[in-house]
């Protein structure tokens, strides 16, 4: 009883590991992996380690009567036409509401800057980081027509990016695990006895995830008969670019008579995209779901189970 009390150093030392890593382990902190947090638990446990309620007492009291005045920031720089232009677009708004939701859980401000303000540069977008000590950057909602390049002072900077835009720098990313969710869709409407699978898809939208869309869709594919495979319809046409790169500028809707030359050719039986590609041009041409072809939306919203269609599962990709 008359020993030394066994400290967090005792376990960080035994554990290889910082005496923050054990802090938040033992607090059972989310930004450690699951299985970091029980091997040092575990060892913490078999050491005899017992925490000290007085001090975390004192600590709950000091933290309670002293809140932080200076919580760090981090940067939630976007890159879209319009200041929150990108809140009218599909995910972007939730990768928003997830960013700055996990911000203040663990502590910090989320700060919006946006690359098309007037007068910001990317050169005084750093200084303004570097003056107020913000080196911690998420960057989301790049239009592709803004560039492939993001130049900052990134030796300084600890980021990770939302998505794929923009390009460069190569940076850790979150994104919607694009391949699987067309791989899911396909292995489900096969699994259903559909052969003749029609898929829909946006020639930006798919470029600007490094053609993760079309990757998924002819996987898949192949575990078909080659009379079964019906070549993906990608819209619009690869001239001019400027259709298809600048998103901002013209309509995300398939071209009424490509779209109705590939459907007559083909006669797909299911139609695998996003509603808003091809819905309003299935109701001009007549043809009627699930009458004429079955459809499955992989950019699904609304869960009411009318729409056949998947959630959008998340990954991380490390570079």
């Amino acid at each position: 009883m008359n020993g030394r009390r066994l400290t967090l150093a005792d376990i960080a030392r035994a554990a290889n590991v910082h005496v923050t890593t054990v802090s938040l382990a033992l607090r059972n902190h989310p930004r450690l992996p699951e299985a970091t947090r029980a091997r040092i638990k575990k060892l913490a446990k078999k050491l005899g380690y017992t925490p000290d309620p007085v001090l975390r007492a004192l600590v709950a009291y000091r933290g309670r009567m002293m809140p932080r005045r200076n919580p760090s920031t981090l940067a939630y720089v976007t890159n879209w036409n319009t200041r929150w232009g990108w809140k009218k677009t599909t995910a972007h708004p939730d990768f928003f509401a997830g960013a700055l939701a996990k911000a203040n859980e663990l502590g910090f401000v989320l700060d919006h800057f946006w690359l098309r303000e007037p007068g910001l540069t990317q050169g005084r977008l750093g200084r303004i980081l570097r003056a107020r000590g913000i080196n911690g950057l998420i960057l989301a909602s790049h239009g592709r027509e803004m560039g492939d390049e993001l130049q900052l002072d990134w030796a300084h900077l600890s980021a990770v990016k939302i998505d794929y835009f923009p390009h460069e720098p190569e940076l850790h990313n979150v994104t919607n695990d694009q391949c699987k969710i067309i791989r899911m869709a396909m292995r489900k409407v096969m699994a259903a006895g559909y052969r003749r699978i029609g898929f829909v898809m946006h020639r930006g939208w798919d470029r600007a995830v490094d053609h993760q869309w079309t990757a998924g869709f002819l996987c898949e594919q192949q575990n078909l008969e080659a009379e079964e495979r019906i070549p993906a319809h990608i819209f619009p046409a690869p001239l001019p670019v400027e259709r298809w790169y600048n998103e901002s500028k013209a309509p995300v809707v398939v071209d009424p008579i490509p779209f109705a030359r590939w459907l007559e050719r083909h006669q797909p039986e299911v139609l695998i995209s996003k509603g808003s590609f091809v819905l309003p041009q299935l109701a001009e041409l007549g043809r009627r779901l699930p009458r004429d072809s079955a459809f499955v939306d992989v950019f699904l919203e609304d869960f009411s189970g009318k729409t056949a269609g998947g959630r959008r599962p998340a990954k991380a990709a490390r570079t």
